[in-house]
C-alpha cells in the first residue's frame, strides 16, 4: 500500500454520475478523493477516433426534455446539434425490408394497429408509477411476476406486432424480452415519460440532440475542472470498512478515509467489491440481481453519406438482423458518412465471442441489406465490445429480471450508514441515460450534505 489519505468524502467511479457529484462538493469546499479503476474518466461514455473523426463509443443522445444534461453542455461550452433525420426510415419484420415516412411504420395493419395498442397501454400502465418507487405501484406485484416476453404473448395478437415489441425492448435494454422484468421496463418508461420519447429521434425523442466533437467530453471537461490531485485513475477498489464515524476505502494504490462513501458504479460492478462491514440483505442481493445488458456499439465509414443522396435517413430497425438499430453518425461538417449500430442483447454476446473484423463484415451485411450495395464498401470500422470490458459488464443499464424491484429495489437509492448511491441506475428521471447519471450524482450531494460531513482523523 502506497498511499493513504483522509478526505471529507471519497467517490468511487469516474463516470458522470461520480464527477458531477465531486464537482458540486468540491465547489462546497469539501475536500474529495475520487477512485476510478478505469485509465480514463467517462464511465459508459468512451471516446474513439474513425477515419481521423472523434467518435462516440459509449453513451451518445441527450433528448430535449433532458434538462440537467443541456444544462451540462451549456455550462461545459459544449455545442449541441440535431441527431440527422431527413428522409425514409427502414424496417424489416419478419424478413420484410420497407421503407417508410414520419413516425407511423409500413407493416401489416393490423401488426400496425397491434403495436399502437400494446404501447399505449404501456404508457398508461407507467404514468401509475413513481419512478422514486416502482415497487409501490398498485400493480406492480404483478407486473414484477412477469417478463416482457410473456407481457407481449399475453397482450398482443399478431405475430408482426410482437415481433415489432420484441425489437423494441432489445433496443430499449439491450437484453431479451424473456429476461427482463415487465415492471422494470415499465419503470423506465416512467422516468422517461412515453415508450415513444425513448425512441424517437423527432420532436421529444430522446434520440434527437448530439454533442458537437462527442459526448464523452463531458467527463474528460468535468475531470479537468476538478482540484488537483482529487481524480486517481487506475485505482479499483478493493475493499471498504464502514466504522460509525468513517468510512475506509482500500483500493490498488492505497487507503483513503473518509466521512462519507458515494458509490458511483452499477450494482454489479459494486459487488466486486469487499464490504468488510457488511451491507443489509436487500442491498447484497441487488448486486447480484442487476446485470448489465448486453451491447456492443459500432461505428462503419463511408467515403459518402450515400444514404442521404438517395432519400434515407439512415434510421433502420429489424427483427431478425444482428446489427441493429442503425442511425446516421456522421460528423457535423464531414464530407464522409458515418453509420453507428449496435449489437444487442443475443446477438451481442454471441459477437463479443468473435473478432473486431468478423463485426465489420455482419454489420456491413446488415447495412447493405437496409441501404444496398452503396454498403459493400466502406473505408472504415471501429466498435465497443461493453460486455467484455472488465469495468463496465455490458450496457447500456443495469436490469432486473421478475421478482427483483418488488423485493431489492427499495435498496437502490437506500444510504447504508456512511455510503450513498450513485449511477444512471439509481435515477428517479431518465434512468439508463446519460441524464440520469447526473441527477444520481447531484441527489447523492444532496444526501451527503443533510447527513453531515467532517475530516476523519489519522
Amino acid at each position: 500500500m502506497s498511499g493513504r489519505e483522509r478526505v471529507n468524502v471519497c467517490i468511487i467511479g469516474a463516470g458522470l454520475a461520480g464527477l458531477r457529484a465531486a464537482q458540486q462538493l468540491a465547489e462546497r469546499g469539501h475536500s474529495v478523493c475520487v477512485l476510478e479503476a478505469r485509465d480514463r474518466v467517462g464511465g459508459r461514455t468512451q471516446g474513439g477516433t474513425l477515419c481521423g473523426e472523434s467518435v462516440d463509443l459509449g453513451g451518445q443522445w441527450i433528448g430535449i426534455g433532458q434538462t440537467r444534461a443541456v444544462a451540462m453542455c451549456k455550462e461545459l461550452d459544449l455545442e449541441l446539434y440535431e441527431q440527422y433525420a431527413d428522409g425514409r426510415r427502414v424496417m424489416e419484420i419478419e424478413g420484410k425490408v420497407r421503407g417508410y415516412s414520419g413516425t407511423i411504420p409500413r407493416m401489416p395493419v393490423m401488426g400496425l394497429l397491434d403495436t399502437d395498442r400494446a404501447m399505449r397501454r404501456i404508457n398508461r400502465a407507467a404514468k401509475t408509477i413513481d419512478p422514486r418507487a416502482p415497487w409501490e405501484a398498485p400493480n406492480a406485484p404483478l407486473w414484477d411476476r412477469m417478463t416482457v416476453d410473456q407481457w407481449i404473448q399475453k397482450t398482443m395478437h399478431t405475430r408482426s406486432g410482437r415481433r415489432l415489441m420484441e425489437t423494441v425492448t432489445r433496443a430499449l435494454s439491450t437484453s431479451e424480452p424473456h429476461e427482463v422484468s415487465l415492471l422494470c421496463i415499465l419503470s423506465f418508461v416512467a422516468a422517461a415519460g412515453t415508450i415513444q420519447t425513448q425512441v424517437e429521434v423527432r420532436g421529444d425523442g430522446a434520440q434527437r440532440l448530439k454533442v458537437r466533437g462527442g459526448a464523452f467530453q463531458l467527463a474528460e471537461r468535468l475531470a479537468q475542472r476538478l482540484p488537483p490531485g482529487m481524480l486517481k485513475l487506475n485505482s479499483p477498489v478493493y475493499a471498504i470498512e464502514q466504522s460509525e464515524s468513517e468510512v475506509t476505502i482500500r483500493h490498488a494504490g492505497g487507503e483513503v478515509r473518509a466521512s462519507r462513501l458515494i458509490v458511483a458504479v452499477a450494482p454489479t460492478l459494486a459487488a466486486r467489491i469487499d464490504f468488510m462491514t457488511p451491507l443489509p440483505a436487500m442491498r447484497m442481493q441487488l448486486h447480484a440481481r442487476m446485470p448489465m445488458g448486453s451491447v456492443i456499439k459500432a461505428l462503419v465509414a463511408y467515403e459518402r453519406p450515400f444514404w442521404r443522396e438517395q432519400g434515407w435517413s439512415g434510421e433502420a430497425i429489424s427483427d431478425t438482423a444482428t446489427f441493429g438499430p442503425i442511425a446516421d453518425a456522421t460528423p457535423p461538417g464531414s464530407r464522409r458518412g458515418f453509420l453507428v449500430g449496435f449489437f444487442a442483447g443475443n446477438a451481442g454476446r454471441e459477437m463479443a465471442q468473435a473478432t473486431s473484423n468478423e463485426r465489420r463484415q455482419v454489420a456491413v451485411r446488415s447495412i447493405q441489406r437496409f441501404f444496398g450495395p452503396d454498403a459493400a464498401s466502406p473505408i472504415g470500422y471501429v466498435d465497443k465490445d461493453w460486455i467484455s470490458d472488465p469495468w463496465s459488464l455490458g450496457g447500456y443499464v443495469g436490469i432486473t429480471a421478475p421478482g427483483t424491484l418488488i423485493t431489492n429495489g427499495p435498496a437502490l437509492r437506500e444510504p447504508c450508514g456512511r455510503i450513498h448511491w450513485a449511477g444512471t441506475e439509481s435515477a428517479t428521471c431518465w434512468t439508463g441515460y446519460m441524464d440520469g447519471a447526473i441527477e444520481s450524482g447531484e441527489r447523492a450531494v444532496t444526501e451527503v450534505i443533510a447527513g453531515g460531513v467532517h475530516t476523519p482523523q489519522l
